[in-house]
């Protein structure tokens, strides 16, 4: 089946998904949802590192229809976003998350200099948390009194390193690309295995910027491949080449790209760690088969004909079983766009739900399916 034929289901999919957003606005309005508990999205605080995903739908809804109400949501959640920018205490590596979706996106769109002026003072913050020894960006702050975290780095930065790119652009200063050249550096040392798969967390001394050891964290082990962290490197190092043109992230972006594939069960949607031992429960995660689609597209248009139909082709597939076997389009008790994604198996936080980000990558990923050139991390 070509990939045209295969696209069929594509217009059908981005109606529902946006008709169903648009009703969804209407009971969460400027608020922050995360994951659905019993149908119903559970709103986080502003700071919570998922404030972005659902105002970054809204944008790319409105890019398309031009429906004012997505506009007024969107933009109120980025104007409460800024009490969390002047307290600053509780930002941390996910500034990319939050201020690209919300803060960039809207610039993009409309131009806005306050969107912009927002942006570069969360890029600065950004850049900030860069550790010169380790070239590494840290990750969490202390979760707790005496907690220690200034040597961790997480996959999770690969995406978020694209607001420092957008810095450098929009600013004239290099600075911000050479921290995010910096991270991704380190991420293709320290993170990505031979064979593809990837570490989510890595340990680092802080004062010398040594390697200390590789933490399995969001996966089941240190060893393992948790498929969301897979799907974060292969996104992150694709736009990672997009703005760099460096050859090595390209070169890794597609092993990463490789493990995933090859690793998907039968409907294509990956479960939540690609590595489990036979007595541990294989759910599903959505959000990493729509994160890892959206990138696969990204990819697509960055490498020759024949491998570029190989990745095209594996994102549509990967869509379509998330349309077709995954949507909550016909449960009007289901605020979630997408059905069985798993947040934190090890903490048993948020498993077998909607999420959020995997909404979010769902509609990216349909958006880019519809030809959108306006993608907030390019």
């Amino acid at each position: 089946m070509s990939n045209t034929a295969a696209l069929d289901w594509l217009e059908e999919a981005w109606r529902q998904a946006g008709a169903k957003t648009l009703r969804n606005g209407a009971r969460i309005g400027s608020n922050f949802p995360h994951a659905s508990q019993g149908g119903v999205y559970v709103c986080e605080e502003p700071h919570w590192w998922t404030a972005g995903f659902w105002p970054g739908m809204l944008w790319l809804f409105y890019r398309e229809n031009g429906e004012e109400t997505l506009r007024r949501l969107a933009e109120a959640c980025e104007e409460r976003l800024d009490d969390v920018l002047r307290e600053y205490t509780k930002l941390d590596h996910d500034l990319g998350f939050m201020w690209t979706l919300t803060s960039v996106a809207s610039y993009k769109i409309t131009g806005n200099a306050e969107s912009r002026r927002r942006a570069l003072q969360a890029a600065n913050y950004l850049a900030g948390r860069f550790n010169l020894k380790g070239r590494f960006i840290r990750a969490w702050n202390p979760w707790s009194a005496g907690q220690d975290n200034a040597g961790i780095a997480i996959i999770d930065c690969a995406m978020n390193v694209p607001l420092l790119f957008w810095a450098t652009a929009e600013s004239g200063d290099p600075r911000y690309r050479h921290i995010a050249e910096a991270h991704l550096d380190t991420v293709l040392e320290r993170f990505v295995r031979s064979d593809g798969s990837v570490y989510h967390i890595v340990r680092f001394d802080p004062l010398t910027g040594d390697f200390v050891e590789g933490i399995g964290g969001q996966g089941y082990a240190p060893e393992s491949a948790w498929s969301r962290g897979t799907a974060w490197a292969l996104y992150g190092l694709t736009l990672g080449y997009h703005h760099a043109g460096k050859p090595a992230y390209l070169d890794a972006a597609k092993r990463v790209a490789h493990f995933f594939l090859a690793n998907l069960p039968e409907d294509r949607v990956p479960h939540w760690d690609f590595r489990l031992p036979p007595e541990v429960t294989k759910y599903r995660d959505s959000s990493a088969g729509a994160c890892a689609a959206s990138g696969l597209l990204l990819l697509a248009e960055k490498v020759g004909r024949t491998e570029a139909e190989l990745y095209r082709g594996a994102a549509i597939r990967m869509l379509e079983s998330l349309y077709r076997n995954y949507g909550a389009w016909d449960d009007p008790n289901e605020e979630g766009l997408i059905l069985h994604g798993t947040s934190h198996y090890p903490e048993g936080k948020n498993v077998d739900v909607p999420l959020i980000y995997g909404d979010y990558f769902f509609v990216e990923g349909l958006s880019r399916l519809r030809g959108n050139d306006t993608i907030f991390w390019q």
